[in-house]
C-alpha cells in the first residue's frame, strides 16, 4: 500500500499470510482470551455482590497498611492481611463477606501486595482506594473457584454456567488457570480466561524498520510510508460534548442522570474498542513484516503536561502501541530496539549527519545545507532506524542521557 493511499483515509492494515510467517520455533506463554457473556439476574446479583466485597476488602486492607506505617512505622505483610480477612469474616458487621467466594477476596489482597511491591521498587505510585463510582469492576477466580468442563465455565457460588459468546476458540488442549470477570461502565460483562499455550515464531527476515510516532500521521516508517491517525476520540467529540451537557442538567441521584451516564460510557467504550482494534492490527502488521523494529523512548507523561496537545496525545495512545509491539515481538521472535529519548532524530540530516540548532514543530519540510530535502517525520524515522541498528551492533546507547552526564565524575586535571 502506498503512502498516498494511506494518507487519504484511515489505515486498515493487511493481515494476509505471507512468506515471513513460516514457523521456525515456538515459545510457551501465558495468554488471556477475553469474551463477552450475558449473565442471568441471579448471576448478575452474585457478581455485583462479589465486586462490592472485593472493593471493600481491598480498601480496608489498604487503610490498615497505611495506618500501621503512619502510626507505628510497621509494614504489614500479605500473611498479616490474610489474618485480618479471617477476623473480618468472623465479626458481626462484616459477616456478609462469607456469602461470596473467598478466592476473589484473597486475590484482592494479592493485588494490593503486588501494588505495594511495585511502589517500593519505584515502578508505580502509592496504591489508591477503589471508588464505588469506578466505571469498571472485576473479580479474579483461581483454579479452585471455578469448574471448566466441555467448554462450559461454572463459577463458585453459582448453579449454572456462564452464557459466554465464544467469538474465537481457546487453544486446543489448554486448561484455564485464572478467570477474571469484569463489568465496564457501559454495562457490558466480560470474562478473561488465562491459559498457557504455545506461540509459534516467524522465520527471520532481513527487513528492519524505524518508527516515528506523531499526531497527524500516527506512525511514519523509515520506508517513507505514513499511516494516518484515525483520531477516534475526535470523531465522537461533538456527541460526547452534547452528552456531558445533558448530564450537567440532570438532577443528582435521579434515574435520568444514570441513563445519561450510561450513554456517555457507551460512547467511551466504542471509542476505546475502535482504537484498540486499530492498534492491534497495526502492531501485528509491523511485527509480521520486520525482524527488527526501532522506536523512540518518549516521555509521554511529560508531554501530557502540554494542555494544547494532551487530548490528541491521549487519543493517539503511543504508550499502548509500544506495549503491543513489545509483547508481540517477544512472542513471535522479533526484536524491538528503543533509542534514547534525547537523541535528536528530527534535527539531524539522515544523509550527511549534520545537526541543525532549532526545528520548530510547525516546520514539516526542511532543506539541509548539503542539499537534501527532508520530510520532518520520514527523516526522523530514518535516523531512528540508523541509531537503533548502531545500538544493536555496538551494544551501547545512542548517546548518554542527562542523568548519566550528571553522574559522571569530573575529568581529573592534566
Amino acid at each position: 500500500m502506498s503512502a498516498a493511499n494511506i494518507s487519504a483515509g484511515p489505515f486498515i492494515p493487511s493481515l494476509q499470510v505471507h512468506e515471513t510467517m513460516r514457523i521456525v520455533a515456538r515459545t510457551t506463554v501465558k495468554r488471556a482470551y477475553k469474551y463477552r457473556f450475558y449473565p442471568t439476574e441471579e448471576q448478575a446479583a452474585e457478581l455485583l455482590r462479589t465486586f462490592g466485597c472485593v472493593r471493600l476488602v481491598y480498601n480496608m486492607a489498604l487503610e490498615a497498611r497505611t495506618t500501621a506505617w503512619n502510626c507505628d512505622r510497621r509494614r504489614v505483610t500479605y500473611s498479616d492481611m490474610s489474618s485480618m480477612l479471617t477476623a473480618w469474616k468472623k465479626s458481626e458487621e462484616l459477616r456478609f463477606l462469607r456469602d461470596v467466594s473467598s478466592v476473589p477476596l484473597q486475590q484482592a489482597l494479592r493485588h494490593l501486595h503486588n501494588a505495594f511491591e511495585n511502589f517500593f521498587a519505584n515502578r508505580a505510585r502509592y496504591p489508591r482506594f477503589k471508588s464505588r463510582k469506578k466505571v469498571r469492576a472485576s473479580a479474579e477466580y483461581t483454579r479452585s473457584a471455578f469448574r471448566w468442563r466441555s467448554g462450559q465455565l461454572l463459577l463458585a457460588k453459582m448453579t449454572a454456567p456462564l452464557a459466554i459468546v465464544w467469538s474465537r476458540p481457546l487453544p486446543e488442549g489448554s486448561e484455564p488457570s485464572t478467570v477474571t470477570v469484569s463489568r465496564d461502565g457501559a454495562g457490558r460483562w466480560f470474562v478473561s480466561v488465562l491459559v498457557e499455550t504455545y506461540v509459534d515464531h516467524y522465520a527471520p527476515v532481513a527487513s528492519a524498520v524505524g518508527v516515528d510516532v506523531g499526531l497527524n500521521a500516527l506512525v511514519t516508517l523509515s520506508t517513507g510510508e505514513k499511516i494516518a491517525n484515525a483520531q477516534h476520540e475526535q470523531r465522537y467529540r461533538e456527541r460526547l460534548a452534547r452528552a456531558h451537557r445533558a448530564l450537567a442538567r440532570k438532577q443528582k441521584g435521579s434515574a435520568n442522570r444514570q441513563k445519561t451516564r450510561r450513554k456517555i460510557a457507551r460512547l467511551c467504550a466504542r471509542i476505546a474498542d475502535r482504537r484498540r482494534d486499530f492498534l492491534h492490527k497495526l502492531s501485528t502488521r509491523l511485527v509480521r513484516e520486520n525482524q527488527a523494529i526501532v522506536i523512540e523512548d518518549l516521555n509521554v507523561r511529560g508531554m501530557l503536561g502540554n494542555p494544547s496537545l494532551a487530548r490528541a496525545i491521549s487519543d493517539a495512545s503511543w504508550s499502548e502501541f509500544r506495549r503491543m509491539v513489545e509483547y508481540k515481538a517477544s512472542w513471535y521472535g522479533r526484536d524491538v530496539i528503543v533509542t534514547d529519548r534525547w537523541f535528536p532524530s528530527t534535527k539531524t540530516c539522515s544523509v550527511c549527519g549534520r545537526r541543525v540548532d532549532d526545528m520548530p514543530l510547525k516546520v514539516r519540510m526542511w532543506t539541509c545545507p548539503c542539499g537534501a530535502v527532508h520530510d520532518r517525520d520520514v527523516n526522523a524515522a530514518k535516523n531512528i532506524l540508523a541509531a537503533g541498528l548502531a545500538v544493536e551492533a555496538c551494544g551501547d546507547g545512542v548517546r548518554p542521557t542527562w542523568r548519566e552526564l550528571v553522574r559522571q565524575p569530573s575529568r581529573p586535571p592534566d
